[in-house]
């Protein structure tokens, strides 16, 4: 049975034929989701329906406050419901650290029922993890279709500058309002349809990781993300539109990837080596006192830089490899730790090293996917020629007027040259990138970098 979303009369998201089979574990869809227009003042229903309590902290920023905070407050309040509003104040973007987790936090008290949280990605993923810690639950807003992270239950946040993957929980409520939606300016649409594309990487590494190491693949979670992924790439001028069709494909994708999140309890289905450049990124620039682009912009300009790779790598012939050759230049151990440190930091290394220990691989491991990679070089590139051209994406990218160059977004070339061959390292997670390295490939691919970007 074919993955079917369709809306009951309250708008509610309804998603059949997610029933499988495969390896993976699986969790239910549990969650309540709407997306229609005028649903704000709908909002105190909703929250009645699912037996939230009536006293909440709802969370905004101050461009989140104007959009939809004060409507969503005054809502609520009329309803009957008790409001504790903690806008978060900063001269330039909220940023989803320490400083804003903690005002979170301090604004919970003993009478707090649940926490509301009305914005897109910092915001949500601040109040995510305040509601995993307390053991609250919380509802989210959407106020731009700009991440995938609603219906998520990981909260990438900032600690100390170092850019960190934690469980949290999902929102029990997700509302987004079309009309709302359609408010944001334009390159936060492009920042959300960056981040859906860098789906088809992720699709292309997770099947590569059932290919070289039989990690578990769920169809349905890749027929989900494909789906609408294709969708959008097909309705990129009603996006560009901003009509309620664009806003409901686009806002639908970037759900529907939170959802596999949901299904596999993991981001597999979403996230891979784009996703590790672009978090490199921000990191790095926090660490140094500069302002990050945004997420979703980051994703769609790494997809387009690690795109070229998988091309040229199904062009390789990996039986003309020397294996010896390939031994003899591995790093040590001792020489991988002070990459690390080097790349990452002093903190930042350690505390990758330390949460992904399966990376210090031994020569027999390696040697093993080397070959592996050897006797199935066919389904490898069966899984690149299910990508559509590149220049497609471009052409997506290019009708939104998105940013699609390091430069764009302000990505020095040293820090860009040090993501591409540090992005592999930043979690266990099997991607093209490491099978290269492993292969002993690596720096050839790079010599050359950064690719022409036209």
């Amino acid at each position: 049975m074919a993955v079917k979303v369709s809306y009951d009369q309250d708008c509610r998201m309804i998603i059949s034929g997610v029933e499988c089979g495969c390896a993976c574990e699986h969790h239910d869809i549990d969650k309540d989701i709407y997306i229609g227009k005028d649903l704000i003042a709908r909002i105190p229903d909703y929250i009645r329906r699912r037996g939230l309590g009536t006293s909440c902290v709802l969370v905004a920023d101050d461009n989140t406050w104007r959009v939809a905070g004060a409507q969503v407050e005054k809502a609520l309040t009329e309803a009957g419901f008790s409001v504790v509003s903690c806008v978060i104040h900063r001269d330039g973007d909220m940023l989803p650290d320490d400083l804003s987790c903690g005002e979170v936090l301090l604004s919970i008290t003993r009478e707090t029922e649940f926490l509301i949280a009305v914005g897109s990605g910092s915001v949500t993923d601040t109040t995510r993890i305040n509601a995993e810690r307390t053991g609250l639950p919380f509802v989210s807003v959407g106020t731009a279709p700009s991440m995938d992270g609603y219906a998520s239950a990981v909260a990438p946040l900032l600690h100390r500058g170092l850019k960190i993957q934690r469980p949290a929980v999902c929102p029990e409520i997700i509302v987004c309002d079309l009309d709302v939606l359609a408010t944001a300016p334009m390159h936060m649409i492009a920042s959300g349809v960056g981040d859906v594309l860098g789906k088809y990487i992720a699709k292309a590494d997770w099947e590569l990781g059932a290919v070289i190491n039989g990690e578990p693949c769920c169809p349905v979670c890749v027929e989900m993300v494909t789906n609408a992924v294709n969708a959008l790439v097909d309705n990129v001028d009603e996006i560009a539109r901003k009509t309620e069709k664009g806003m409901r494909i686009l806002i639908e994708a970037l759900l529907l990837a939170g959802v596999t999140i949901m299904i596999i309890d993991n981001t597999r289905a979403v996230a891979s080596i784009e996703h590790n450049i672009a978090q490199y990124w921000e990191m790095i620039l926090v660490q140094q006192g500069k302002e990050p682009p945004m997420h979703g912009a980051s994703v769609g300009v790494s997809t387009l830089l690690v795109w070229p790779m998988f091309e040229r790598f199904a062009k390789e012939d990996l039986n003309c490899l020397n294996l010896e050759d390939i031994r003899a230049r591995r790093i040590s151990r001792e020489k991988r730790e002070r990459w690390m440190l080097h790349a990452y930091g002093e903190e930042g290394g350690k505390q990758i090293m330390r949460e992904n220990p399966g990376d210090f691989l031994t020569w027999e491991e390696q040697e093993r996917r080397v070959r592996t990679a050897q006797e199935h070089m066919d389904e490898i590139r069966a899984i690149i020629a299910a990508m559509p051209p590149l220049e497609k994406i471009r052409q997506v990218m290019r009708r939104l007027n998105a940013e699609m160059t390091p430069e764009e977004e302000h990505i020095p070339d040293d820090l860009l040259r040090r993501s591409m061959h540090c992005g592999k390292d930043y979690r266990t997670r099997y991607t093209l990138f490491k099978l290269i390295d492993e292969c002993g490939l690596l720096e050839d691919y790079l010599a050359d970098y950064p690719y022409p970007f036209a």
